[in-house]
């Protein structure tokens, strides 16, 4: 299938797939995309509601005592998802096991034409965003001293991992192209995956996507879109 790197309304870069008429991240913004959907209304709305919880395993990272949050993200891709994690984890001061799980991955080429590091303002780390890619896949890799990255080369629906998960960033691709990916047993699956509480972003918002998920358990609420999208969803497994 044709692949081509093209730029994004807030002047970062995805891929695009003309056959589909569907790119990796949004049209109007990858980067800002990425930042609403799975860090604003994920990442950050789960350390800020969940971290106090006695429930949640606490370490220590150079003697400072930090939160262990463990993150899968159903398509890798680009990349651009774990990179901003990577930058957030810094800043949270929390320790975060990164699950990526991919069935077609990026290629080195398209990899090097991506300007997430320069337009994150994080040139310096352009090596880190590199060994994303770079790492070999199904190992567990210590990127940073707050951030490891298992990648699995694998469709989502040989996902057998049972309460392991604190967030599940959902950025598949539409359901317009591949309806198979956002069914009632694929959101089973994510329900069993991830640990009581929780939570399961998506940048989608179809009525079908939402029924399904509530089908199989989960506690669903509609949220504002990023740009160029009316509204997203946000699913958390209620204890």
């Amino acid at each position: 299938m044709e692949r081509e790197v093209v730029i994004t309304g807030d002047g970062s870069s995805t891929i695009h797939l003309p056959q589909w008429n569907e790119q990796y991240h949004s049209k109007h913004g990858a980067i800002q995309e990425a930042y609403h959907v799975f860090i604003k209304y994920g990442l950050h709305h789960y350390c800020y509601s969940e971290l106090d919880s006695e429930s949640q395993l606490k370490v220590v990272s150079n003697g400072i005592q930090t939160a262990r949050i463990s993150i899968l993200e159903i398509g890798f891709g680009t990349g651009l998802n774990a990179f901003i994690t990577l930058l957030e984890a810094e800043k949270l001061k929390c320790s975060i096991d990164y699950y990526g799980v991919e069935g077609y991955p990026v290629q080195k080429e398209e990899v090097v034409q991506l300007n997430y590091p320069e337009k994150l303002d994080a040139a310096n780390k352009e090596n880190l965003f590199i060994n994303l890619h770079d790492v070999s896949w199904e190992d567990r890799h210590s990127i940073t001293s707050n951030f490891s990255l298992t990648k699995q080369n694998r469709f989502f629906s040989e996902i057998k991992e049972k309460e392991q998960f604190n967030i599940i960033y959902f950025d598949a691709f539409g359901a317009r192209v591949q309806p198979e990916l956002w069914t009632e047993d694929i959101f089973q699956k994510m329900y069993e995956a991830l640990q009581y509480n929780g939570v399961l972003v998506t940048y989608a918002a179809k009525g079908s996507v939402r029924r399904a998920m509530q089908t199989v358990g989960f506690s669903v609420e509609k949220l504002p879109g990023p740009p160029g999208k009316r509204e997203m969803l946000r699913a958390t497994k209620k204890s």
